[in-house]
């Protein structure tokens, strides 16, 4: 729905907020959402807050049902035993405090000493809460940075003295960000930056405090809730991964096919040129973060490529996995990428400077984001950055080496086309694998990838890394990673396998496996493992079960290749699968060299 991508209009969405909810709940129809319990506890009104996020939610198709504190009770919710928060079982708790939240700043004549011993006090509250939360929900904790105060007694010195409250304000949150940094599952929502962004002076109006408690004021709650609903769909595998790339008038000015490469407006003589060069360096970042850059251009591929490798252009044809320059639609294009790269349409950002190629896109290809870009090139990156579409929540070295392993694909493929006999071709990748429980050294890519995976998901459960290393540490568990490396280079961790012991039966909970891997026999190797892992344990039966969606038809019958029996089939196509090990179990992989 275009009004909940950025920009949107805050005061059209507070008029039709009903309408909206109740047109996104039946595009969904209850199919395809994600199910989310989020506990929201406020030190102010959030009563706004929880309607507006849910709209942005559900427009990421996750269906949440919401906990919310009392008025400034979000103390007492987190630290005293609480029946109903507990039986509410959160899977998300926001703890929304604010400035409005401090109370205990420094005096002036406060010594270094005290000053020190504030600052601990109300950092160790912060610090208790979320650990009790932790132990007690298991469940991933948002908790807000502080905004500046909206007036400084000291002025400027407000910042460098201690006595200051923008000093205590920005050292606080510093402890904050530490403990981020060493604890999983725990992530900070900066409204530091999101009030200077919004302006802290409309942010912090006092009217809205002393007239409704609210730590904000009721226009800027779009753009929180928004931010907020960012790192929940982060968390749940909602990121989009790849962009697919307009060229004229998008990475450069003016049309390389009748002005040529060497009169294209880019580089840093004119201002014209730099605002074109600092959107390909911005764009040129995101490869550190695993998101691919894809080109879809009506042009002639050699004009195309003469543009790309403009003596002042930053991003040069290599950086790009797939380059579609043609005179074919974009609309088809763009899917043409998107099956090229096994992804699906809906993890694609198209970006065009012309409005007719995004309409068009809009309506052939609704899965996919279509950010409305500004008429001025200056602001196309500002546009894009704020719209958080690759908004980041745990980073891994898989990651980083995304375009690596997808340009190895690409390899890979091209040596396929070489052998006649399928086999054969598997066997020349000199595979191997590394096939074990959950390791702590692969928790973050673990749980990323359990919410990232959808064709190749056979139940299409969704697990937090907090809930990932609960499961690992519990014996009633079986779980295995799967790492695939060949003569091509290493794919990572791209396979996962969860599964709970019944007395002799072990029933698979979750079965993901990245498609970028698909075809290359890891599902055997990672069923023999499992089989062998479970034999170990005593296990008689395993029972599998597959849960049909828009996206997973790929893997209905993938039981069915591994060994099982159906047992169970109901109306709305879940099926149950049974495997008797002491039936004798034959290995199916032949191609893999496993864990050494």
């Amino acid at each position: 729905m275009q009004e909940l991508e950025y920009p949107f209009d805050s005061e059209y969405l507070y008029q039709n907020k009903k309408k909206i909810r109740k047109q996104l709940l039946a595009e969904l129809d209850g199919k395809n959402c994600l199910h989310k319990k989020i506990a929201i506890l406020g030190g102010s009104t959030t009563r706004d807050i929880k309607l507006m996020l849910e709209l942005f939610l559900l427009h990421y198709g996750i269906c949440p049902e919401f906990y919310e504190s009392e008025f400034n009770q979000y103390y007492q919710d987190a630290m005293f035993p609480n029946p109903k928060l507990e039986e509410f079982a959160p899977d998300v708790i926001f703890i929304h405090t604010t400035f409005r939240n401090l109370t205990d700043f420094p005096a002036l004549g406060d010594s270094l000493e005290t000053v020190e011993q504030l600052l601990q006090k109300e950092y160790q509250k912060y610090e208790k809460m979320w650990n009790r939360l932790a132990d007690v929900y298991h469940c991933v904790i948002i908790q807000n940075n502080f905004e500046y105060p909206y007036y400084r007694m000291m002025g400027n010195k407000d910042a460098s003295d201690e006595h200051g409250k923008v000093n205590f304000v920005t050292r606080l949150n510093l402890m904050f960000y530490e403990y981020a940094q060493k604890t999983a599952g725990f992530y900070i929502h900066d409204i530091n930056y999101l009030s200077a962004q919004y302006g802290l002076e409309q942010w912090a109006d006092p009217f809205y405090w002393h007239s409704y408690k609210y730590a904000l004021c009721v226009p800027a709650i779009p753009d929180f809730a928004f931010s907020v609903a960012k790192i929940i769909k982060s968390l749940y595998g909602k990121n989009k991964k790849a962009f697919v790339l307009d060229l004229d008038n998008t990475l450069w000015g003016g049309v390389v096919g009748d002005d040529g490469a060497d009169n294209l407006v880019l580089g840093h003589e004119t201002s014209a040129g730099q605002v074109y060069c600092a959107f390909q360096e911005y764009l040129k970042e995101y490869k550190d973060f695993g998101v691919l850059l894809n080109i879809d251009s009506k042009n002639d591929y050699e004009n195309a490529i003469a543009g790309l490798h403009h003596p002042a252009g930053v991003l040069q044809p290599e950086d790009f996995i797939n380059i579609k320059a043609n005179w074919e639609p974009k609309d088809r294009n763009l899917l043409q990428i998107a099956r090229e790269l096994n992804l699906m349409p809906e993890s694609m950002v198209f970006v065009d400077d012309n409005p007719a190629e995004r309409e068009i896109v809009r309506k052939q290809v609704p899965q996919a984001a279509v950010p409305e870009m500004p008429i001025e090139p200056a602001y196309y990156a500002r546009t894009i950055d704020r719209s958080g579409f690759f908004e980041v929540t745990s980073l891994s070295e898989d990651d980083r080496k995304r375009t690596d392993m997808y340009r190895e694909n690409a390899r890979r493929a091209s040596e396929e086309a070489a052998f006649e006999n399928y086999g054969d071709y598997l066997k020349a990748l000199h595979m191997k694998a590394e096939i074990k429980p959950f390791a702590p050294v692969y928790m973050a890519r673990i749980a990323q990838l359990t919410n990232k995976s959808n064709q190749f998901n056979l139940t299409t459960r969704r697990y937090s890394q907090p809930e990932i290393e609960k499961l690992a540490a519990d014996r009633d568990y079986i779980t295995l990673y799967g790492k695939l490396e060949d003569k091509f280079g290493d794919n990572g961790v791209i396979s996962v396998v969860i599964g709970h012991k019944l007395e002799e039966v072990l029933h698979i909970d979750l079965w993901i496996m990245s498609c970028r891997v698909l075809k290359r026999d890891m599902e055997y190797a990672m069923m023999d493992t499992l089989a062998e892992e479970a034999q170990k344990a005593g296990i008689r039966e395993i029972r599998g079960y597959y849960y049909p969606t828009a996206k997973n038809g790929m893997v209905k019958e993938f039981y069915s290749l591994q060994g099982f029996d159906k047992i169970e089939e109901d109306s709305q196509g879940n099926t149950q699968w049974r495997l008797i090990l002491t039936d004798g179990y034959e290995a199916k992989n032949h191609v893999i060299a496993v864990n050494g």
